[in-house]
């Protein structure tokens, strides 16, 4: 009897545990859409003054002086209204996929592949996603969210997925980076543009099955496909080697900043908790752990989930049928929240066309520079999703 109060107690301890952890967090992270405008317009003026400094001369420079004592006092905190941007801080030679530094310069770009994921509760743990380079986290039917995870050619990762059906606005992302996409079929519209439409370099694992793996004993279908950077490299040796060398857009890297007073973000994803995401940040890394719910997201591994950049992307996100399929506007350009040494600002994402690699710029048009490491993009309806403290 003693032993059995002892556990309920143990139980309910860990219940308030976990509550208390959920409305901490909640609380911590509440007040996000006030400071977003309040951001908005600051960064709007440091623009026109920015603009016009050169005729006001040091009247500008004491209009800048007041407005930067602004940006400290607000409690959405970063070291200036427009971010990092591209500076060649070092002469290293960097990984053009990661920024990370390399020994030698390559000789052509790598090539990438494009993986969906799925992440559905059914579908835990998951496989692959702590070792993509890039990963866009969008929602599907139910505005249960799911990824595409990017892998260069040189990566090796050992188990990758669940893998899962396409849509058209991975394609859009997919194509940026001219990755062979990897999927286990699709909504129509998506295999309509995959055949019809985009040259999209495709791997459907329903003709191509040889390249992808099944686990019927421990999982049930549709959550038990899988692949491997082997495979993948097997698959493109195969059925791509007489495509053309890859020239997609690449981001700016430069060496690590972190701040005095950083912060973590929460995004609000749907009506319950499930799928709400926290990016906690780390210190002493400089980069920042990924929570699903109220918990550390983990893989099958055990290895966790971590990120040194966080694009957060608001777009137009709309249900269009019966089978509550999105379309999610991918081209163009919109509002945009970058997250990183413990800072975060608002920016703009744009992209131009279909194949076009989406890119980050700040609000007076200079491109963002990322730290070198792995990159998460999340996509939106609305940037009063995010909380921040």
């Amino acid at each position: 009897m003693l032993q059995n109060r002892k556990l309920n107690l143990l139980k309910l301890r860990k219940k308030k545990k976990q509550k208390n952890n959920m409305k901490n967090i909640r609380e911590i992270l509440k007040r996000i859409q006030k400071k977003v405008e309040l951001r908005r317009r600051l960064a709007s003026f440091v623009s026109i003054i920015t603009q016009k400094e050169v005729l006001f001369g040091i009247g500008a420079l004491l209009l800048v002086g007041a407005i930067m004592i602004l940006v400290f006092a607000l409690t959405f905190d970063s070291r200036n209204s427009e971010g990092t941007v591209i500076e060649n801080d070092d002469d290293a030679i960097r990984h053009p996929l990661t920024g990370e530094i390399i020994q030698d310069e390559l000789d052509e770009l790598p090539r990438v592949f494009g993986v969906m994921i799925e992440n559905s509760s059914d579908a835990w743990p998951l496989s692959g996603l702590d070792d993509a380079f890039m990963v866009i986290e969008a929602p599907v039917e139910a505005n249960i969210p799911r990824f595409i995870a990017f892998f260069s050619e040189d990566q090796t990762v050992d188990k990758i997925g669940p893998v899962r059906s396409a849509r058209p606005y991975y394609i859009d992302w997919n194509d940026g980076l001219q990755a062979v996409y990897a999927h286990v079929g699709g909504s129509p519209e998506a295999l309509d543009l995959i055949s019809n439409v985009y040259q999209t370099l495709d791997l459907n694992q329903f003709w191509n099955g040889d390249y992808y793996y099944r686990e019927n004993d421990a999982r049930y279908a549709p959550h038990n496909v899988f692949t491997t950077s082997e495979m993948l490299n097997d698959a493109y040796t195969d059925a791509f080697d007489d495509v053309s060398e890859t020239s997609y857009k690449l981001w700016s890297f430069t060496s690590d900043e972190p701040v005095q007073d950083p912060k973590s973000i929460m995004i609000d994803w749907t009506d319950g908790t499930t799928y709400d995401i926290g990016w906690m940040y780390q210190a002493e890394t400089n980069n920042y752990l990924r929570f699903q719910g109220t918990k550390v997201m983990k893989m099958e591994d055990g290895d966790i989930i971590s990120a040194n950049n966080i694009a957060i992307v608001a777009t137009d996100i709309r249900v269009i049928d019966n089978e509550g399929r999105r379309s999610v506007v991918t081209e163009g350009e919109g509002d945009a929240l970058i997250v990183q040494n413990g800072e975060a600002y608002l920016a703009r994402w744009k992209k131009s066309d279909h194949d076009d690699r989406l890119m980050f710029y700040t609000s007076n048009g200079y491109e963002i520079s990322f730290n070198a490491g792995s990159t998460w993009i999340e996509i939106v309806s609305s940037l009063s999703q995010v909380e921040i403290e």
